[in-house]
């Protein structure tokens, strides 16, 4: 099958940093869907695992972010059937989707939204699971609706996780929403998935938060600069207030949360899959959930571009456009 890999760790600009490719077409395990791919999306996962975690020299496959068919499924599988449209994040510690075909645990799988294409339904799982995790399971937030008040700050409200963060916060529950954006297309691209006021975050965030925010912040939802806004964050905080982050940095100094009793969460969607936690099926059932808010006109794909057909240039393009940080919403790829 034709499939997309690297075989070394080397900069996007090399040539060499993906490879189209032919593998043997995965078996499904037990509790697997074999998936025909029709769509992709690119997530900043793709390229931080293509830079850090060099295979050696044999193919790996990436790609984190998918929908298409179900052709084949393993013999212990409740959830699916042959024929099923379905979409998905999968594991990272399995080969991603990067690939005509590609094997799946069914427990992380939900049915596509019908009203969406494939590339529109690619671009959601990843950012979907997080969002949603990191809300409602990490910060403990309840989905009952307008009466949940409070304020969220949203950063890079208009990325990939932002614009779902926004999305949700805005859609289930009864939160302000402040984002933050650098640019005047995120901007604006962050208060069309809701947010209702958006700040610089290429400035000092106190003042800006200040002033549109005079009473406090309830919530932070950290997807970027967590470690350079710490302080930032922990003084526009309300006493008893939660942070959730999703960024990588080197090190973090939560002493300044202390005297406000402020809670700090990881978020990390690939914990349940790398863990086989018990629960996993919950990823199942949140993207059933975000597929009917879909198809019920509650919430949006967050698709904005889409680079062609799954093959090496067309995903270097993409990881490029991931790398300078000035991508908005997500971007996909279509057909092989």
């Amino acid at each position: 099958m034709p499939a997309v890999a690297y075989r070394r760790s080397l900069p996007v600009d090399d040539p060499r940093s993906l490879l189209d490719v032919e593998l043997p077409v995965p078996r499904p395990g037990p509790r697997d869907l074999l998936v025909r791919v029709e769509a992709v999306g690119v997530n900043p996962v793709d390229h931080k695992v293509r830079q850090s975690a060099d295979p050696g020299g044999e193919p790996r496959v990436l790609g984190w972010d998918a929908a298409g068919t179900v052709v084949a499924v393993g013999p212990q599988t409740e959830l699916f059937r042959v024929g099923d449209e379905v979409y998905y994040a999968g594991a990272l510690d399995r080969p991603g989707a990067d690939s005509r075909y590609h094997a799946v645990d069914e427990r992380l799988v939900g049915r596509k939204p019908a009203t969406l294409s494939f590339a529109g339904a690619a671009a959601l799982p990843l950012t979907a699971l997080t969002a949603w995790e990191g809300l409602f399971e990490r910060l403990g937030l309840g989905t009952g609706g307008p009466e949940q008040g409070g304020t969220l700050l949203v950063t890079a409200a208009a990325g990939g996780v932002g614009s779902l963060v926004t999305q949700l916060a805005r859609a289930l529950t009864g939160l302000t929403v402040i984002g933050t954006a650098s640019r005047p297309e995120s901007a604006d691209f962050a208060r069309r998935m809701g947010a209702d006021h958006v700040i610089d975050h290429s400035r000092p965030l106190g003042p800006q938060l200040a002033e549109v925010a005079p009473g406090g912040l309830d919530h932070v939802f950290s997807t970027v600069a967590t470690d350079r806004n710490l302080t930032a964050y922990a003084e526009a905080l309300k006493p008893f207030g939660g942070i959730v982050a999703v960024d990588d940095f080197d090190s973090l100094d939560i002493g300044v949360l202390k005297g406000k009793s402020i809670s700090f969460h990881w978020e990390f969607m690939f914990t349940r899959s790398l863990h086989a936690t018990a629960d996993r099926a919950v990823q199942h059932r949140i993207l059933d959930r975000v597929a009917r808010l879909v198809d019920a006109g509650v919430l949006t794909t967050t698709a904005t571009r889409d680079l062609g057909p799954v093959n090496a240039a067309n995903l270097r393009a993409a990881h490029r456009l991931q790398e300078s940080g000035t991508a908005i919403g997500k971007t996909t790829l279509t057909g092989f």
